[in-house]
C-alpha cells in the first residue's frame, strides 16, 4: 500500500466496502464467499466415503450423513443450504445469535453455546467480534461433544483484521469417526484448525480428512470470474459521469471513502492511518436486510 501511495496512484480495495444495502451488488466478499460455501460441500462429499442423503433399499437403509457448519456467514449459509439439498442432516453454530433464525430458516439445527454472552457477539457490519477466553472455553465443550457425532465438518469463521480463530482442536480431530472429513475454509487466515494445512489434503493417524484448499471460489473459475466482474462493474459505473464519460468521484460518498486506500501520494483508510471516518451516505439505504451481515468473519 505505502508503494501504491509513493508510486502516485488512487487505488481501491473491494473487500472493504461499507455493509449497506445499495453496496450489495458490489460486494465482492459475498458474491465469492457464497461460492466457496457451496464448492465445500461438493468438496467434502467427494472425499467423503458415503453417500450423504437417507436411502431405504431392499438391500437395508444407508443413514443420511451428519454435517456441521461451523461460522454462519454467507458461505456457511450456502454450505447449509448445499448440504440439505443433497440430503445431509445439518447443524451449525455462530457466535452471532440472529443467525439462528438464518438457519433454521435453510432447515438446518442451531447449536447454542452461550446464548448471554453471545448478545453482544456483531459488529454494527454485520461482523463478528473477537469473543473473551471463557466463551472459547465454554465453546470447546458444546463442540467436542458434538463434533464426535458428525460425518462432516465445514468451518469457516472468520474476524476482520485478526487470525482466525481455532474452533477445531487436535483432541476433537481425533474424536472423530474414520473417514470424516473437515473443510477449514478459513485456511488462508491461519485456519479454523490447527491440523489444516493451505493448498493440501491432510490425513490424521485415525483416518479423519481434512480439506485446506486455497482460494475456493477459483475452484469455481467462471462462476468466480463473472461476479467478480460484475461486482466491479457496479462498483466503477457510479464514478463515471453519464454524459461526459469521464471520472467523477465524489469523495465523501460512503461506498468510495469507504474502500480508498491510497490517494495523492498517501495512504488513507481510515483502518490503516488510525483515523475515524468521516464520510458521508449520499442515498439512504433502504430497509432491505443486507445479505453480507450474514458473514461469519
Amino acid at each position: 500500500m505505502k508503494a501504491y501511495a509513493a508510486a502516485g496512484l488512487t487505488s481501491f480495495a473491494m473487500e472493504l466496502m461499507p455493509r449497506i444495502s445499495r453496496a450489495q451488488s458490489m460486494d465482492v466478499l459475498s458474491s465469492q464467499s457464497n461460492l466457496a460455501g457451496y464448492k465445500a460441500v461438493l468438496d467434502a462429499a467427494s472425499e467423503f466415503g458415503r453417500a450423504l442423503p437417507m436411502m431405504m433399499t431392499a438391500a437395508g437403509t444407508v443413514a443420511p450423513a451428519k454435517v456441521f457448519i461451523m461460522g454462519v456467514g454467507v458461505a456457511g449459509l450456502q454450505a447449509i443450504a448445499t448440504a440439505k439439498r443433497l440430503g445431509a442432516v445439518v447443524t451449525a453454530t455462530d457466535v452471532r445469535p440472529a443467525t439462528r433464525e438464518q438457519v433454521e430458516s435453510l432447515g438446518g439445527k442451531f447449536l447454542e453455546v452461550d446464548p448471554e454472552m453471545e448478545k453482544d457477539a456483531q459488529t454494527e457490519g454485520g461482523y463478528a467480534k473477537q469473543m473473551p477466553p471463557e466463551y472459547f472455553d465454554k465453546q470447546k465443550k458444546v463442540v467436542a461433544e458434538h463434533i464426535t457425532k458428525q460425518d462432516i465438518v465445514i468451518t469457516a469463521a472468520l474476524i476482520p483484521n485478526r487470525p482466525a480463530p481455532v474452533l477445531v482442536t487436535e483432541e476433537m480431530v481425533a474424536s472423530m469417526n474414520p473417514g470424516a472429513v473437515i473443510v477449514d475454509l478459513a485456511v488462508e487466515a491461519g485456519g479454523n484448525c490447527p491440523l489444516s494445512k493451505l493448498n493440501e489434503v491432510v490425513t490424521t493417524k485415525n483416518g479423519v480428512k481434512i480439506l485446506g484448499y486455497g482460494n475456493v471460489a477459483g475452484r469455481l473459475a467462471e462462476d468466480a470470474s463473472q461476479l467478480f466482474a460484475k461486482n466491479l462493474l457496479n462498483f466503477i459505473t457510479p464514478l463515471v459521469d453519464p454524459e461526459s464519460k469521464k471520472l467523477a468521484i465524489d469523495w465523501e460518498d460512503e461506498i468510495v471513502a469507504g474502500t480508498l486506500v491510497t490517494r495523492d501520494g498517501k495512504v488513507v483508510h481510515p483502518a490503516l492511518v488510525g483515523k475515524p471516518a468521516a464520510s458521508k451516505t449520499k442515498k439512504k439505504s433502504s430497509g432491505k436486510t443486507n445479505a453480507p451481515k450474514k458473514k461469519g468473519g
